[in-house]
C-alpha cells in the first residue's frame, strides 16, 4: 500500500514549524528566567515551541490522508484586505486614535470573506471595537489615545 499525504497539511505544518522554530530560537537571545520570575524570552520560547509542535502534528496528520487536494484559486480580495488592514492599523493608530482604527480594521477584515454582508461586518466591527477598547485601553492601559489628533482631539 502506497503512503499518501495531503500537500495542504504538509505545507501548513511546515509553515507552523518554521515560524515556531524561528521565534523559539530568537527568544534564546533574551534572558529566559524561571516559571516564577519570567524573563523577556520565556513566553516567546514557550509559544514558539508550542507552534512548532502543533506544526509537526498537522504535518503528521497529512501523511494519513489521500491527496485529493486540488489547487484552489488564491483569495486575492481577502488576502489584500487583511494585509492592507494591518498596514493601515500601524500607520494610523496614533493619528486617528484607537477606537476609529479598531472599527475600520475590524470592518475591513470582516469584509475579507465573501460570506459576510456589510451589515454583519459593521455589527462585528462595533462588537470588536467595544471589546478591544475594554481590554486594551481600559484593562491594560494602552498608551494610544481613544480618538487621535487627526480628528481634532
Amino acid at each position: 500500500m502506497a503512503m499518501t499525504f495531503s500537500t495542504k497539511d504538509l505545507a501548513a505544518g511546515g509553515i507552523f514549524v518554521a515560524a515556531g522554530a524561528y521565534f523559539a530560537l530568537e527568544s534564546l537571545n533574551y534572558k529566559l528566567g524561571t516559571a516564577f520570575r519570567m524573563g523577556p524570552g520565556y513566553i516567546p520560547l514557550l509559544l514558539g515551541s508550542a507552534l512548532a509542535v502543533l506544526g509537526v502534528a498537522i504535518a503528521a496528520s497529512g501523511w494519513q490522508k489521500p491527496d485529493g487536494d486540488e489547487l484552489q484559486p488564491v483569495p486575492w480580495r481577502g488576502l489584500a484586505l487583511v494585509v492592507l488592514t494591518i498596514a493601515f492599523f500601524g500607520a494610523t493608530v496614533r493619528g486617528l486614535g484607537f477606537v476609529p482604527v479598531a472599527f475600520i480594521s475590524a470592518f475591513a477584515t470582516a469584509l475579507a470573506s465573501r460570506l459576510n454582508s456589510p451589515l454583519f461586518a459593521a455589527l462585528l466591527a462595533v462588537a470588536l471595537t467595544v471589546l478591544c477598547t475594554l481590554v486594551f485601553k481600559i484593562g491594560l492601559g494602552l498608551g494610544v489615545p481613544m480618538f487621535g489628533p487627526w480628528l481634532g482631539q
